[in-house]
């Protein structure tokens, strides 16, 4: 498994509200917020999540505390993200910060037929396991991430990553895991992976990414735990 440490700890005092978010800023980047759904990841990505090249890991990012509380965390994400390795050797899997980031592409398990948005029944199978491991992990949140190669309009690939992204996040919240649970970004083709000047780098840019951080619920437990 790749393992990327990013010692980056961002304090999480943001002042905006939860719920459906969207940032002009954000859009005229190429980049949009879909609604929120866990009050942690709708506290961050309200508050531009994007800036940056990867929307993702700066989502991951925003959710650190840092400290003790932040090493418990990070040793809870470092089971996981064993066991999402093991149980979806397909997938890339990343341990970012205090979080973790998974990208399925072309290559890995959750694909989408040319120009279309609908899950098929492999990737189906692939989020139903995702989805076994990660409820083993209650008090975490989830951010879906949709993302395209250059190819064709840009406004047609932001409206496709989104709806990419919406399958996703429907099928992960009529699946087990709570909506409150989960947040959407979809950004088109503004934030690259790969170059687009090749075919193999373009079917790495056609992606969508799951990025795990801990929720409320888990960081006010690590906080307590910290103080013994």
């Amino acid at each position: 498994m790749k393992t990327k440490f990013l010692t980056i700890f961002i304090a999480a005092s943001l002042l905006v509200g939860c719920g459906a978010v969207k940032n002009s800023n954000n859009q005229q980047k190429g980049t949009v917020i879909g609604a929120a759904g866990g009050t942690i990841l709708g506290l961050i990505i309200g508050n531009n999540v994007g800036d940056g090249d990867n929307q993702t890991e700066g989502a991951i990012a925003g959710a650190a505390i840092g400290g003790i509380a932040g090493n418990l965390i990070g040793r809870r994400m470092d089971k996981q993200a064993q066991e999402i390795q093991a149980t979806l050797p397909g997938a890339d899997v990343e341990r970012v910060g205090e979080g973790i980031l998974v990208t399925f592409d072309e290559g890995s398990g959750v694909k989408f037929a040319t120009n279309q948005s609908a899950l098929n029944a492999s990737s189906q199978s692939t989020l139903d396991q995702l989805i076994q491991v990660m409820n083993e992990y209650p008090g975490t949140e989830v951010l879906v991430a949709g993302h395209t190669d250059d190819q064709g309009a840009a406004d047609y690939n932001l409206e496709l990553s989104r709806k990419r992204a919406a399958s996703v996040r429907d099928y992960l919240s009529t699946h087990g895991i709570a909506g409150n649970r989960i947040a959407m970004t979809y950004s088109g083709e503004t934030a690259p992976k790969a170059s687009n000047a090749t075919p193999e780098g373009r079917a790495q840019n056609r992606r969508v990414e799951i990025g795990i951080v801990a929720g409320e619920e888990m960081r006010k437990e690590a906080e307590m735990e910290s103080k013994k």
